[in-house]
């Protein structure tokens, strides 16, 4: 008997209290209203909270207020404090105050919910003076105003309020401590993170996912990629929230082959990976110029489906693009049918580092006829394109509409891009004068921007003077004790090469040294100027030796002045010879089948004698497509290293 009566309980009409909650989880507002009106359950306050969280138009949210208040649930602060939600999530903070000001006897959830809603409108300002007001605080209150703060870039001030915070004896639990880590890796500060971190440790918090995750991440961005590693494995289990953490801390950190490694050792063990792992996969391959790991990620990228995710999109037109493949670029681009600004900046990007100014200025109009309000980054990227084009009244025309037009306030990195682009051209009066009308102070990158310019123009006098500033600004960056080297180099004064040195010394200023490399069967190969380390090294001398031979031949005569120290010419060509990305290009040529194109990167800028004897490779072996693109300082990622990007393919005639 007690089997039917089970088997009618399960299928029986379900309670209409619960079938009305069920609703508005799911989004049903207009069944769940009927159903409250057909069974007469307005008497009931505590639907009503269920009802308001579903409400997503403000015309229905006020006759909701309307039937809750002429029921008497309004009454009730639990159902008040529901609606107050409400009108916080749909931004109407008219009638949230008001509904505020009439709630009997308010608690400190009613305060929280007014500030939290202030805070996800952007107003800090008010949430800050109701946090003032506050009669009493929970530690809800201040992670919202933590949290609030951090993600509106005022990381000095989210610090400060942790200091208030623990001040008043609260213990902030993991989502405060989440936020605060992410403050201290905005602000690089490791060692407000270490105290964090103590905090932490003291409070058993260590273990918790959440925190280890934040806080490792934390570490990765301050450059301690070793502690934070060492954070996620002390974690009782790895999920795919600190897996990406340690991808994402490698490719940051400068090792993207490690990341890589990873991304494959966690798909080897079956972990299902996300679109943000695909990202730091991507510009892993991006940072190595990996094309053929590139291509496998996107392939399984388009498997698990999120290569249509957008900031997968960005990734992959990125990459492309620095693997010397536009093509491809265009592909992922055209194939993209939205409007995500991000994704569009990435292209003209793209065209910009390939030297497709007016490809890039096009792109952009088109997105303008479009209706797309382009930002700071947009601008960035098409002053960039801009610059390495020479397209001087193109630039000078997209910074007008930046600043008049769109109302955008230009930064230093703008105005770099400009100083570049005169530069360039020559006009090195113009851009020193730029540099002096802008409203905030220069930096030193927009210096040495400048001062690059002077030595490829030779304009030394100014350089000198240029120097002077840039070396006031930033005395322990070797970027500018190099510049001045070679422009002394240059006019053989060698007793102040040899001054200077010893000053670099004295600050113990190292150059960073020329590193060239290309991908080989999935590995990654790279060249000094001078090594003789690699396990082929006699073959690619001799390969080396006949090419140079031959392009002697058509015209090739090394240019000395590239070799800034003082030695006899014979011992300069041997120098220029053996230089990294010469080394590297002898190793392709004999490593690769024909018809598969070279790829070469380095990470400083090449030097015109390489410039000059690769585009007679290019000519003489058949190696095509030659088109050398500098990735200069003034890029928009951020990136402070210039990188020069070959793409040479057997069969056509290069530049």
């Amino acid at each position: 008997m007690a089997r039917p009566a089970l088997k009618k309980l399960a299928t029986g009409p379900p309670d209409a209290k619960e079938e009305i909650i069920r609703l508005c989880s799911r989004g049903h507002l207009k069944d769940a209203l009927h159903h409250r009106f057909r069974d007469g359950l307005w008497s009931e306050p505590g639907l009503f909270s269920h009802i308001f969280r579903a409400c997503r138009a403000l015309p229905l949210l006020g006759q909701l207020h309307a039937f809750a208040a002429t029921s008497g649930a309004a009454a009730d602060r639990f159902t008040a404090n529901h609606l107050l939600l409400a009108y916080a999530d749909l931004g109407d903070f008219a009638n949230a105050r008001k509904l505020f000001e009439r709630i009997p006897r308010r608690n400190v959830m009613s305060w929280n919910i007014l500030i939290g809603g202030y805070i996800k409108n952007g107003d800090l300002e008010t949430a800050r003076k109701l946090f003032d007001e506050m009669p009493a605080r929970n530690v809800a209150t201040w992670n919202a105003m933590v949290t609030g703060l951090t993600n509106s870039g005022l990381n000095e001030e989210s610090l400060g309020f942790f200091l208030a915070m623990r001040r008043e004896g609260m213990q902030p639990d993991e989502f405060g401590l989440g936020s605060l880590f992410r403050c201290c890796a905005a602000l690089r500060d490791v060692v407000s993170g270490q105290q964090v971190h103590a905090y932490v440790v003291r409070s058993g918090l260590d273990r918790d996912m959440c925190v280890g995750s934040s806080m490792a991440h934390m570490y990765m961005r301050c450059g301690f990629l070793g502690d934070g590693e060492a954070v996620l494995r002390a974690l009782p289990s790895l999920n795919i929230v600190s897996c990406n953490t340690i991808i994402a801390g490698r490719t940051q950190n400068g090792d993207s082959e490690g990341a890589l490694h990873y991304f494959c050792m966690i798909r080897g063990a079956g972990m299902e990976v996300n679109a943000v792992t695909f990202v730091s996969a991507i510009t892993s391959c991006s940072d190595l110029a990996a094309l053929a790991q590139g291509q496998q990620v996107h392939a399984q990228a388009i498997k698990a489906g999120v290569d249509k995710v957008e900031p997968v999109m960005t990734s992959l037109v990125h990459m492309y693009s620095r693997c010397g493949c536009l093509g491809d670029s265009e592909r992922v681009f055209f194939g993209y049918n939205g409007t995500d600004l991000v994704v569009c900046s990435a292209m003209i990007s793209a065209y910009g580092f390939h030297g497709h100014g007016q490809k890039a200025v096009d792109l952009f109009k088109q997105m303008m006829a479009g209706g797309a309000e382009p930002n700071e980054i947009t601008f960035l990227t098409l002053l960039y394109a801009c610059s390495h084009s020479g397209l001087k009244d193109e630039g000078m025309e997209c910074f007008e509409i930046m600043t008049k037009t769109c109302g955008l306030q230009p930064s230093v990195k703008h105005y770099t891009c400009l100083v570049d682009l005169l530069g360039r051209l020559g006009h090195l009066n113009e851009a020193e004068a730029l540099i002096l009308s802008m409203p905030m102070r220069p930096d030193a990158i927009i210096w040495k921007t400048l001062l690059s310019a002077c030595k490829n123009r030779k304009n030394f006098d100014m350089a000198e003077r240029i120097s002077e500033r840039v070396i006031e600004l930033d005395p322990y960056d070797s970027a500018s004790y190099v510049l001045l080297s070679n422009i002394r180099a240059t006019s053989s004064r060698w007793e102040d090469v040899s001054m200077l040195r010893e000053t670099m010394r004295k600050h113990n200023v190292r150059k960073e040294p020329g590193v060239s490399w290309v991908e080989f069967k999935g590995k990654v190969h790279q060249f000094c100027t001078g090594d003789k380390s690699h396990a082929r090294q006699q073959e690619i001398d001799e390969c080396l030796e006949e090419m140079m031979a031959k392009i002697r031949q058509c015209g090739y005569a090394p240019d000395m002045s590239m070799v800034f120290h003082d030695m006899e010419d014979e011992e300069k060509e041997v120098s220029l010879t053996h230089h990294s990305e010469k080394l590297a290009i002898a190793f392709a040529f004999l490593s690769l089948p024909e018809g598969v194109p070279i790829r070469i990167m380095k990470n400083l800028r090449v030097c015109d004698d390489c410039h000059v004897a690769i585009k007679l490779m290019s000519k003489l072996f058949g190696l095509l497509s030659f088109h050398p693109v500098i990735w200069h300082e003034t890029e928009c990622s951020g990136v402070q290293r210039v990188v020069s990007l070959y793409g040479l393919s057997p069969g056509s005639v290069g530049n």
